[in-house]
């Protein structure tokens, strides 16, 4: 069955991104008095900015204090994943890392403000870090993976790294101790 409504628009937006396969994508809302409907994934729209429409896991995370940092992690090929990766509740600095070693952004991050109020995701392929940052208190995120958690591929990228240099918009208020244990990497 077809998520599209005939000849109607999609419901998806794109935004492009400096990062080759990196993409944004904006849910179109509509809305009235007593709220708003969104279309949140739909396998055919989305093929059409890059997943193939495989959804092999879900996770769901809370965040409560503000200036967080997660991430930045990976699954190593051959279980590299794609992510599509929203907020639905506060706002977060999300961030991407190119970790493919032929790119010409290798090494490269973008990052999007996400929010349960700009229907904003991020669609990270396979072969990009990930993390992201609470904006404010009580953030919750959805990821959508097209393949499953493989702990034996898990890797991960220190996020105060100087040469990666993320922009991280606050200080830093909490992060894991296994997030700050990853190694700067080596020239």
């Amino acid at each position: 069955m077809k998520c599209s409504l005939g000849g109607l628009m999609s419901r998806f937006s794109r935004l492009s991104t400096p990062l080759a396969g990196l993409t944004v994508i904006e849910r179109k809302q509509m809305g009235d008095e007593r709220g708003f409907f969104s279309r949140f994934f739909c396998r055919d729209e989305l093929r059409d900015f890059g997943a193939d429409g495989t959804i092999s896991q879900i996770n769901h995370t809370l965040t409560r204090a503000k200036g967080t940092i997660r991430g930045m992690h990976f699954q190593r090929p051959p279980h590299d994943e794609a992510k599509f990766v929203s907020c639905l509740a506060g706002a977060v600095f999300d961030v991407a890392v190119d970790i493919r070693p032929d790119s010409p952004t290798y090494l490269q991050w973008h990052g999007e403000i996400l929010s349960g109020e700009n229907a904003r995701s991020m669609m990270i392929p396979g072969g990009f870090a990930h993390g992201f940052q609470t904006l404010s208190e009580n953030c919750e995120l959805v990821y959508l993976h097209d393949k499953p958690y493989a702990p034996d591929a898990e890797g991960g990228l220190n996020p105060l790294d100087p040469r990666l240099a993320i922009s991280w918009p606050l200080e830093v208020a909490q992060m894991s101790e296994r997030d700050r244990a990853f190694a700067f990497i080596s020239a």
